[in-house]
């Protein structure tokens, strides 16, 4: 009977190790899940982060870029007030006073 017993306590420690080597198994088929999909999440994290941070620096340059510009853009637009004046005071001085324009 001692050897049944021992044959028993044998094949119990057999699947014993064999469920403690399938658990451990698991456990760490779970963490490479884990850290696949964290793998994953980062480096989506890292590629939404550098297209907000593009966006982000593309409005502040073309702030500044306006904000350049603006006063330029106001000088030109005297400027160019300027010439339509100039223009219209020459059609005025080169027409004689009871002429018509050709047809």
């Amino acid at each position: 009977m001692l050897s049944l017993k021992s044959g028993t306590e044998k094949k119990a420690r057999k699947w014993m190790w064999f469920g403690l080597a399938a658990l451990a198994a698991i456990q760490l088929y779970y963490v490479q899940e884990m850290l696949a999909a964290l793998l994953i999440f980062a480096v989506l994290f890292a590629v939404v982060s550098v297209a907000a941070l593009t966006v982000y620096l593309l409005d502040r340059a073309g702030e500044r870029a306006l904000d350049w510009a603006e006063p330029h853009a106001a000088k030109a637009a005297h400027a160019a007030s300027q010439w339509t004046f100039l223009d219209e005071a020459k059609k005025r001085l080169l027409r004689r006073p009871h002429s018509e324009t050709a047809r």
